[in-house]
C-alpha cells in the first residue's frame, strides 16, 4: 500500500493524551512516524474527525458462540449455572459447519471492529466434523476463522486447543465434545500450519483448555514441543469454584498453585478468567511473569464471581480483556465491567486508579493496562500508536452524547463510563480504514450470509 499521512487533533500516545499528532503509515501498514506538536497537518494528510485512541486487543474468544448469543438467558430448570449453560451450548458447537463458523466470525469481527477491537485471539477448540472424525485438512476450522477475519479486516491469533477429557477424575471426552479432541502433537501441529501459511495479519500460538481438560502429562509434552519458540500459551483456570474443588481434591493444590508450581509458566502464558486466585496465587502469577485475561461481561453472564482486580493491578501482572462468550463486544463496556464490579463488591468508587501513582484516572489505568497486556497475549510488540506497530486507530466521534461538551482531558473517562454503547467514528487495521461513519465497509453482505448461517442452525 502507499504511504499515507494521517493527523489527529488529540491522540492516545505513550499513555496519555497528546495533541494536533501526525501519524505516518508506511508501505506494510505500520506506524512510520507518530509526532505530536505538529500544530499545522501537512496539504497531503487526511485530518481524522476526532480523538484517536489504539485499537485494542480481545484476548479471549469463543467466535462459534455468537450464534448463541441472548439464547441462554432463560431459565428451563430449578437451578441454572454455568455447567447448564455449557450443555446448552455445546448444541451450537455440534452442528455448525465450516461454512456457516465462517459467516458467525465474520459478523463477529464486524461488530469487534465497531466495539474497538482490531486483534482478535481465537481460543479454537472446535476442530472436527460433526461426528467426532477429523476434516481431510485438520485446520478446516482454523481456515474459516481466518477467512472470517480476511473478510472483516481484523488482525487475528488462533489458539488452537489442547483438549482430551471430561474432567479431573473422567480421562475420556464426553460423546458431546467429540469435536473438540487433540493431542499434544496435534495443536503443535495446527499451530505450525497456520504460521506456515503466512497470511496477513494472522498469526498463532497454542492453548490448553483447562487443567480438568489436559493431563498434566499432555500439557508437559505440548510444553516440551514448543520449547522456548516465542508464542503465546493461554489457559483456562479458576473459572468456577467447582473447578477449584475438584483440582484441590485430584491433585491437592488450588488450580493456580499447581500451574505455578508443576508448571512453571513463563512471559508468554496467559491465564484466562483466573477469577478464583488467592493473594498468594496472585503473587507466584507475578513472579512467573505470566499475564492474565479477564472477560468480566462474560464471567458476570455465566455467574463465575469477581477477582481480586485491585491485588492482580498492584501486583503488576499484565492484564488484558476478552469477549469470550460475545454477549458483549464492546472494549469500553469491558473496562466498565471490570471497575463496576469492584464497586458493587467494595462499596467504593474508582477502585482501579492509583493516584500515589500518578494515575487518577480510572480509564486510563485500565486501557494502558489493557494495551500492554493485549499486545502480549496477542504476541503482538510492538503494539499502539509507537513507531513500528501495525497501524491500527480508532477515531471517536466528538459529537456521540457522552463526549459532547466534555473538556479533551476527560474524553477517555467520558468515553468508558458516560457513554452508551460507545462505537468509534471510524477503525482503521493496518493503515486501511475499515469503519466508517460507524459503519463497516462490507457490513450488509457480511450480516446477511449471518443470518442465513443462523436460520440453519
Amino acid at each position: 500500500m502507499p504511504e499515507t499521512l494521517l493527523w489527529a487533533p488529540r491522540a492516545w500516545v505513550a499513555g496519555s493524551w497528546h495533541d494536533a499528532v501526525l501519524l505516518r503509515v508506511d508501505a506494510q501498514g505500520c506506524w512510520a512516524e507518530v509526532t505530536p506538536g505538529v500544530a499545522l497537518p501537512p496539504a497531503t494528510a487526511t485530518v481524522l474527525a476526532g480523538p484517536v485512541l489504539p485499537g485494542l486487543v480481545n484476548a479471549h474468544s469463543h467466535a462459534f458462540q455468537r450464534a448463541f448469543a441472548g439464547l441462554a438467558e432463560r431459565r428451563e430448570s430449578e437451578t441454572d449455572d454455568f455447567w447448564s449453560w455449557r450443555d446448552r451450548m455445546y448444541g451450537v458447537a455440534l452442528r455448525i459447519t465450516p461454512e456457516q463458523l465462517h459467516a458467525v466470525a465474520a459478523q463477529l469481527y464486524v461488530e469487534l471492529l465497531r466495539g474497538g477491537y482490531t486483534q482478535v485471539c481465537e481460543f479454537h477448540y472446535l476442530q472436527h466434523a460433526e461426528d467426532g472424525q477429523p476434516y481431510a485438512d485438520p485446520a478446516a476450522m482454523s481456515w474459516a476463522l481466518a477467512d472470517a477475519a480476511a473478510d472483516a479486516g481484523i488482525g487475528l491469533t488462533v489458539l488452537p486447543v489442547l483438549y482430551e477429557r471430561a474432567g479431573f477424575n473422567q480421562p475420556e471426552l464426553r460423546h458431546d465434545q467429540r469435536r473438540f479432541r487433540t493431542t499434544a502433537a496435534e495443536v503443535h501441529a495446527l499451530q505450525r500450519s497456520v504460521m506456515a501459511a503466512r497470511r496477513p495479519f494472522v498469526n498463532a500460538g497454542v492453548a490448553i483448555h483447562s487443567l480438568r481438560a489436559a493431563s498434566a502429562a499432555s500439557i508437559a509434552a505440548l510444553a516440551q514441543s514448543i520449547g522456548d519458540d516465542e508464542m503465546p500459551i493461554h489457559i483456562h483456570v479458576a473459572e468456577q469454584t467447582q473447578e477449584v474443588d475438584d483440582c484441590v481434591n485430584v491433585t491437592g493444590a488450588r488450580p493456580i498453585e499447581w500451574l505455578c508450581g508443576a508448571l512453571r509458566p513463563d512471559a508468554r502464558w496467559q491465564l484466562v478468567h483466573a477469577t478464583h486466585a488467592t493473594a498468594a496465587e496472585i503473587d507466584a502469577v507475578a513472579e512467573s511473569g505470566a499475564g492474565i485475561v479477564l472477560c468480566p461481561s462474560t464471567e458476570a453472564n455465566l455467574g463465575d464471581g469477581l477477582t481480586d482486580l485491585p491485588r492482580w493491578l498492584a501486583s503488576g501482572v499484565p492484564m488484558s480483556v476478552g469477549s469470550d462468550s460475545q454477549v458483549s463486544r464492546n472494549w469500553a463496556e469491558e473496562l466498565r465491567w471490570l471497575e463496576y464490579g469492584q464497586r458493587l463488591l467494595r462499596r467504593e468508587r474508582n477502585v482501579s486508579a492509583a493516584p500515589r501513582q500518578g494515575e487518577p484516572s480510572t480509564a486510563a489505568r485500565l486501557l494502558n493496562a489493557a494495551l500492554a497486556g493485549g499486545a502480549r497475549a496477542a504476541g503482538q510488540a510492538p503494539w499502539g500508536l509507537v513507531k513500528g506497530a501495525r497501524a491500527d486507530a480508532l477515531v471517536l466521534p466528538p459529537q456521540a452524547p457522552g463526549l459532547l461538551g466534555v473538556a479533551p482531558s476527560r474524553a477517555l473517562d467520558a468515553w468508558v463510563f458516560a457513554t452508551d454503547a460507545p462505537q468509534p467514528h471510524a477503525v482503521y487495521v493496518a493503515g486501511r480504514q475499515v469503519v466508517d461513519q460507524g459503519r463497516h465497509v462490507d457490513e450488509a453482505r457480511i450480516a446477511r450470509r449471518f443470518s442465513e448461517a443462523l436460520s440453519a442452525l
